[in-house]
């Protein structure tokens, strides 16, 4: 009995001596999908004088994500998670994006949950500040699971909206 009230007794005083640090494992282990989407997106808005963190974007997918994504008009590009890392880190030296940023903001958000899978629509909006070009809107649909108790992406699907094909309803809401 004395041996649990010690074992109990030392981590109570870890918790009291370090909370800051413990806060910070759990607040990233315990995301729930919405706020793992959350994160990618204020971790790809890029601010100026940054590249971004890709190590931590690594984390809140699967190794073996699949990301498809409008890259024109017509087209749409297989990326694995790496691919996609390196599309995104050449958009940032190409665009001169470590000088000017880069935001993709969250405008609303759709999710369902049913045990350890989740879809989430996110309807968007992408922008490089000082640009011409008017923000740019898109939809982006994410899969998740639970794995080892966190959940990680393991797909997105991308679409943009045009005159033909609008942004749905429910995401206007």
């Amino acid at each position: 009995m004395k041996r649990i009230n010690f074992n109990f007794l030392f981590v109570l005083s870890l918790l009291i001596y370090f909370p800051s640090a413990y806060g910070q494992v759990m607040e990233k282990d315990s995301l729930n999908p919405e706020q793992v989407i959350t994160e990618l997106y204020d971790l790809v808005s890029i601010q100026k004088g940054s590249t971004g963190d890709w190590d931590r974007v690594r984390e809140l997918f699967i190794d073996e994500a699949v990301i498809v994504l409008r890259t024109s008009w017509e087209g749409t590009t297989v990326f694995s998670l790496e691919g996609f890392i390196d599309d995104f880190v050449n958009f940032i030296e190409n665009y001169n994006i470590k000088e000017t940023g880069f935001s993709e903001k969250i405008i609303s958000v759709k999710s369902w949950t049913f045990g350890d899978m989740a879809h989430i629509l996110v309807l968007y909006e992408a922008s490089i500040p000082g640009s011409e070009r008017p923000p740019q809107q898109g939809i982006d649909s994410f899969l998740l699971i639970r794995k080892d108790g966190k959940w990680k992406i393991t797909a997105i699907t991308n679409e943009i909206p045009t005159p033909a094909r609008p942004v749905p309803e429910e995401l206007l809401k």
